[in-house]
């Protein structure tokens, strides 16, 4: 579909619609599997000719086009190998020596790879609590002008919500780019492009793909310049994708409105509920009045996202006493599939040390809701 199909559909309508075959008698009603590595070409390549499988293929269109519709970006996004690789080529366009300021409480990987920027290209790393607008603002400019702000909203793991437009404001009027990571809130909740952002990047991994069956990342750029950057450190990195799975991400994405929906809901009836248990000691979803991301969630998204941060009374012990009474919750890293899983977080040696160690981070599946409810209820309930 062209651009003027497609300006007046809603994104529910966009993600089964999108990234469809040209409609001609006898077309195929979804896009082939390209498998070829390499293709017919003698003389001097033209502009766009396929012609080797590490700079294109054409098994990632549909999906790219589509991607980059329901994100309102005027490029496709370029699918990457995995979320870290879109990830660190979005983390690329800070130079050698540049500044870099993210979230202290981001996807422990990113974290990792900002510190190996710091050591191998000296580049200056600051991490700020990106929820406190005030002190981002202040970060931007000192003790030197950022080249990036790095922004993830709402948090991995602890679910903090950001002032996004007024970040982006403030980035911009010190000629700082700013990168967003949409994964945990989908295109379906936000569009910082919306927003003014520069770089948007997707682990396709979680929800886009849904079904806990394909590893994959995506970046997109609106500036034509940052979007032939972004396509050339794929080129060069061989960050890229095989065709099967971003079919299978296609796939998945046919279905990312009534997952996100469902989970959604089961995911606002929950964080309700485990605020009334006796065994929770703090829960965090920003859809409950009381969570300090919910002003800021109601006003610039649109819905509250499916991931819960739980802490039960009587530290990491009942944290993982919970986890192991659990029967139909999954004990698994990872997030975004239509199956419920949780695991705490501070398991891994490498996450935030400002992370509390009795952090269960919940991302809620589609499954009925009593049922997800009975079996975290009888695990809180043994505690």
């Amino acid at each position: 579909m062209t651009s003027d199909h497609t300006d007046d559909l809603s994104p529910a309508t966009l993600v089964v619609a999108a990234g469809r075959p040209e409609r001609v008698q006898g077309a195929p009603v979804n896009p082939p599997v390209e498998l070829s590595s390499t293709f017919v070409s003698q003389g001097v390549p033209t502009a766009g000719e396929p012609l080797y499988g590490r700079i294109d293929a054409a098994t990632w269109h549909p999906f790219e086009e589509a991607l980059g519709t329901l994100e309102g970006s005027t490029h496709p996004a370029l699918v990457f190998g995995s979320g870290m690789a879109a990830i660190a080529a979005a983390l690329s366009l800070v130079p050698p020596g540049g500044r870099l300021v993210l979230p202290r409480h981001a996807y422990q990987v990113t974290l990792g790879f900002a510190r190996d920027l710091q050591e191998r290209l000296g580049v200056h790393v600051t991490v700020v609590d990106i929820d406190d607008t005030a002190a981002v603002v202040a970060a931007l400019t000192e003790p030197r002008t950022a080249s990036l702000l790095w922004v993830e909203t709402p948090t991995n793991p602890m679910l903090e919500v950001a002032d996004l437009p007024a970040l982006v404001e403030a980035a911009h009027a010190v000629g700082a780019l700013v990168g967003v990571d949409n994964t945990f809130a989908t295109p379906l909740v936000q569009r910082p492009f919306d927003h003014g952002a520069d770089v948007v990047v997707h682990s396709v991994t979680k929800y886009l793909a849904g079904h806990t069956d394909v590893v994959l990342g995506a970046a997109l750029a609106d500036d034509p310049d940052l979007h032939a950057r972004l396509h050339a450190y794929r080129t060069l990195h061989g960050s890229i994708a095989g065709p099967f799975e971003v079919w299978l991400a296609l796939r998945g994405l046919r279905t990312l409105a009534l997952r996100v929906e469902r989970a959604q809901a089961n995911a606002a009836e929950l964080a309700r509920r485990l605020s009334e248990h006796p065994s929770v000691a703090e829960v965090r979803h920003p859809s409950l009045p009381s969570d300090p991301g919910h002003e800021r969630a109601a006003r610039l998204m649109r819905g509250f996202g499916a991931i819960i941060g739980l802490r039960p009374h009587g530290g990491p012990e009942a944290a993982d006493a919970v986890v192991a009474a659990l029967r139909l919750w999954v004990p698994a890293t990872s997030l975004g599939g239509v199956e419920s899983t949780l695991e705490r977080r501070r398991r891994f040696a490498t996450e935030s040390l400002t992370v509390p160690e009795d952090l269960l981070r919940m991302s809620v599946g589609i499954e009925e809701v009593e049922d997800l409810w009975k079996d975290l209820a009888q695990a809180l309930d043994a505690l």
